[in-house]
C-alpha cells in the first residue's frame, strides 16, 4: 500500500469517527432541538365569548386564525382582576404568592405589598438565566415603584405603562405615564392610540430580538378592551347600529354559536339573564342608542387589537420565526359591570377625553354562557377564552375541555424552553411553582391535574375540587355549592343537599388560604390608607343571576 492510499484510509476513519462524536446519541434530541420562542398575550377585561372562535360576533381574523392553527382550551381560569392575574402568570403562583393579595396599593399588610417581591422570579427571570431575550410591551401593572419595573424584573427591553394602562389616546389624563424601559416619556407621538402603539413596539422588539442567536421571549399585555372606551373613529362606524338589539338576543345569538363551534356541548345549559339587566323593550331611543355606541367602541377596541396581533402574527412568518413560536393568548378575567363616568360630560363617548364603560347588560353579554362578572370567583368572572398555537407540538383546531389555571403558564413556558426553574435568585431563596404543565393537554393527553384550585379576591371567595365547586360572595357571606359536571353555569346552589361536601371544600379552601396567605379582607380594609376608596365598590348592589 503505498503512502497516498495510507493517508487517504486514516482521513476516512478520522472523520468517520468525528461525524459520529458529532450526531446525537439516544435520549438527547430533546436537548438539542431548537428551543421555542414564546409570545405571550394577555387582553384585559375581555369576556368568555368576545371572540370569533369563542362565539362572539366580533371581527378577529387574526386570534380567531391561532384558534384554527392551534387549540383552544375551554375551562382555563384566571384570578378574576387584573393586577392577582398578572402577578399569578408572571411568577406561577398564586395572587398572594406573589405579594398581590389585592391590588398595587401596599395594604401594609405580609401578601399585599402590591409589588412581585424578591422571593418569586418572573419567567422573564426565570428564561433570562437560561439564555432568552426578553421583551414587554404593554401594561405592566405589578409594582409602581421604579424599582419594580419590568428592567427590574427581568426583561431586557420594556415599552409601555408601568403603573395601568388607562386612556387610549394621548394626552392621558391623571398620573398616566408611558415609557421605555426605564425613561419616561414626554411625548408618545402624534395620532396616539394605545392599542396600535403595544403591538408596533411588539413587532419591534421580536424583529430586533430574532437577529441574536438566543431564543426570545415578548410578553404583549395589552389594555383593550378595559375602560375607558376609546376607539378609533372608523372602527365604531364598522359596528354602529349592530347592537341596538335586544341584549338578550346577543346573548342567544352568541350561545347558539358557542355550540356550533364545539366550544360547549349541544346540551350545555346557559345562566339566566341578570336581574340587573335593563328590559330592553322600555327604554327610549336614546338610551338604546347609547347602549349600541358604547358596545360598538368596545367590539372596535378589540377589533383594533386583533389586527394589530395580526400584523405580530405576520412579522414572525416574515423572520422566519413562527414555526418554532409559541404563542399564547388569554384574557384576564371576565366582562366588568363596572361604571364610572369620569371624563368630560362635553366630549362624545369614545373620543380622546371621555371616559365610559360598557355597563352591566353587555358584561352580561360578553360572559356568555356563565353568570357574574370580573371581580367575583363565579364562572363569569374567572373563565377566561385560552388559544395555543405552536404548530410542532399542538394539532390546529383542537379543543380541550380539561381545567387548566394561569399558574400553569409558567410551568408549561420553563418545560418547552427546556429551562431550570431557579432556586435562588438575586440571594434570595425562590418559592417553587404552584403550576403543572399544560403539554400533556397540548399534545392530546389526559393530564395530572390539580387537586384543587383556589381564588380570593376583596374578600370574594372560591374553590373548585374536581368538579365541585364552592363560592362566597363578600360582604353577604352566603355559601353556594354547584356539581359543574351537571351545573356548568351556577344556576342551581346545593348546599342544603350536600352538607358535608360544603365543609369540606371550605376547609380546602382554608387550608389553602392558610398556605398562600390570604388575610381577612376586613383586616385588609383596616390597614389600607386608601380604605374610602376600596369602599366604593360595595355600594354598588352585587348583581344576581
Amino acid at each position: 500500500m503505498n503512502d497516498m492510499k495510507k493517508t487517504l484510509i486514516l482521513l476516512f476513519f478520522s472523520l468517520s469517527a468525528f461525524i459520529y462524536s458529532c450526531a446525537p446519541k439516544a435520549g438527547q434530541a430533546e436537548k438539542t432541538e431548537k428551543r421555542p420562542n414564546i409570545v405571550l398575550i394577555l387582553a384585559d377585561d375581555m369576556g368568555y365569548s368576545d371572540l370569533g372562535c369563542y362565539g362572539g360576533e366580533i371581527n378577529t381574523p387574526s386570534i380567531d386564525k391561532m384558534a384554527d392553527n392551534g387549540m383552544r382550551l375551554t375551562q382555563f381560569y384566571n384570578a378574576s382582576r387584573c393586577c392577582p392575574t398578572r402577578a399569578s402568570l408572571l411568577t406561577g403562583l398564586y395572587p398572594h404568592q406573589a405579594n398581590m393579595g389585592f391590588m398595587q396599593e401596599d395594604c401594609d399588610l405580609p401578601n399585599y405589598g402590591g409589588y412581585i417581591p424578591n422571593n418569586a422570579v418572573t419567567i422573564a427571570e426565570a428564561l433570562k438565566v437560561n439564555g432568552y431575550n426578553t421583551a414587554l410591551s404593554g401594561k405592566w401593572h405589578v409594582g409602581n415603584d421604579e424599582a419594580y419595573w419590568p428592567t427590574k424584573k427581568g426583561f431586557d427591553k420594556f415599552y409601555g405603562f408601568p403603573h395601568h394602562g388607562g386612556a387610549y389616546f394621548y394626552p392621558f389624563p391623571g398620573d398616566q405615564v408611558v415609557a421605555i424601559n426605564d425613561s419616561l416619556l414626554e411625548h408618545p407621538g402624534e395620532d396616539y392610540y394605545s392599542t396600535e402603539a403595544i403591538n408596533e413596539y411588539g413587532a419591534k422588539f421580536v424583529e430586533e430580538m430574532s437577529k441574536e442567536d438566543q431564543p426570545f421571549f415578548l410578553y404583549l399585555a395589552h389594555v383593550a378592551p378595559h375602560f375607558p372606551l376609546q376607539a378609533r373613529a372608523e372602527d365604531i362606524a364598522k359596528y354602529r347600529g349592530k347592537y341596538k338589539r335586544n341584549f338578550e338576543e346577543v346573548r342567544q345569538t352568541r350561545f347558539k354559536k358557542q355550540k356550533e363551534l364545539g366550544i360547549i356541548p349541544q346540551d350545555y345549559p346557559i345562566s339566566k339573564t341578570d336581574r340587573l339587566v335593563d328590559d330592553w323593550d322600555k327604554l327610549s331611543e336614546a338610551e338604546k342608542d347609547d347602549y349600541d355606541l358604547r358596545m360598538s367602541i368596545y367590539a372596535a377596541q378589540i377589533e383594533n387589537m386583533d389586527r394589530g396581533i395580526g400584523d405580530l402574527v405576520k412579522k414572525l412568518e416574515e423572520l422566519g420565526e413562527l414555526d418554532n413560536t409559541m404563542i399564547i393568548f388569554l384574557s384576564d378575567n371576565g366582562g366588568t359591570r363596572e361604571d364610572y363616568s369620569w371624563g368630560d360630560p362635553n366630549i362624545p363617548l369614545g373620543e380622546q377625553g371621555s371616559f365610559g364603560c360598557y355597563k352591566l347588560p353587555w358584561a352580561n353579554v360578553s360572559n356568555t354562557p356563565y353568570r357574574m362578572f370580573k371581580h367575583w370567583g363565579h364562572e363569569g368572572g374567572i373563565r377566561t377564552p385560552f388559544i395555543v398555537q405552536y404548530p410542532k407540538m399542538v394539532k390546529p383546531k383542537s379543543i380541550d375541555n380539561q381545567p387548566g389555571h394561569i399558574v400553569d403558564v409558567m410551568t408549561t413556558i420553563m418545560e418547552l424552553a427546556q429551562a431550570d426553574y431557579p432556586t435562588t435568585h438575586k440571594n434570595q431563596t425562590i418559592q417553587p411553582m404552584e403550576g403543572r404543565s399544560l403539554v400533556p393537554i397540548l399534545t392530546g393527553d389526559v393530564r395530572d391535574g390539580h387537586k384543587g384550585l383556589f381564588w380570593e379576591h376583596e374578600g370574594n371567595k372560591a374553590a373548585r375540587v374536581g368538579n365541585w365547586k364552592w363560592v362566597n360572595i363578600y360582604p353577604e357571606g352566603t355559601d353556594e355549592l354547584y356539581d359543574l359536571s351537571k351545573d356548568p353555569v351556577e344556576a342551581k346552589n346545593i348546599v342544603a343537599e350536600h352538607p358535608q361536601k360544603l365543609q369540606e371544600m371550605k376547609a380546602a379552601w382554608q387550608t389553602w388560604a392558610d398556605r398562600v396567605g390570604v388575610v381577612p379582607w376586613e383586616q385588609v380594609l383596616e390597614h389600607n390608607p386608601k380604605q374610602g376608596r376600596l369602599q366604593i365598590w360595595y355600594e354598588q348592589p352585587v348583581p344576581k343571576s
